[in-house]
């Protein structure tokens, strides 16, 4: 049998993102959506399990949509809660700030290119920085609501939540808004980490 996913704990307080995310959406945010996906996970996961075991394998399909909704939620969370920090926010430093001033020019060109990835996404969905391990490059990408758009072999490093839950209680629909703020709580010591880990980890792990 599959492992049962669970909630993790948030890093930090409720509040301790205020006044750039209020504590009313982060309890709400963690505790009701975040737990309803892995909720949403843990019961793709029986059902398919029970088909196979039925001999019922025309509901896989729908399963397996569920799953992948479901599950991206629990992951897109999961990192999201820690590439946020109270003593977030200015530049990323060391090996992912010079990929960055590589791959983008700077960081301003960087700040102002995922800004508009958040901004621009149709409906609900992410922005994530996007480490690719057969080239080596950084990319961002755009999801479309939990399920990935990016690239097998792609390492999520910084993901932002668009979908309207994850602001509207503070920012209602002024996107530009939320994204500004959210630049002041970024944990670029988490992102940097997971740079740093997607380059030794992965290399090789594709082609060998």
């Amino acid at each position: 049998m599959a492992e049962q996913y669970t909630l993790p704990e948030l890093p930090y307080d409720y509040s301790a993102l205020e006044p750039h995310i209020s504590a009313r959406i982060m309890e709400l945010h963690h505790d009701k959506h975040h737990a309803t996906y892995v909720k949403g996970a843990n019961t793709a996961i029986e059902q398919l399990a029970e088909a196979r075991e039925s001999g019922n394998l025309a509901v896989v399909p729908k399963l397996t949509r569920d799953l992948a909704f479901n599950l991206g939620g629990h992951v897109n969370h999961s990192i999201f809660w820690n590439n946020m920090s109270p003593d977030g926010g200015d530049k990323p430093v060391g090996e992912l700030a010079a990929a960055i001033d590589d791959q983008f020019g700077s960081f301003d060109k960087f700040r102002e290119h995922f800004t508009t990835a958040a901004t621009t996404i149709q409906g609900s969905g992410w922005a994530v920085l996007v480490y690719d391990q057969l080239g080596g490059n950084l990319f961002i990408e755009q999801l479309k609501d939990q399920q990935s758009d990016i690239q097998l072999g792609g390492t999520p490093i910084l993901q932002l939540d668009m979908w309207e839950h994850a602001f509207y209680l503070d920012y209602q629909n002024v996107k530009p808004d939320y994204v500004k703020a959210w630049w002041n709580i970024v944990n670029w010591a988490d992102a940097g980490a997971r740079f740093d880990r997607a380059v030794s980890q992965t290399k090789g792990l594709l082609l060998g």
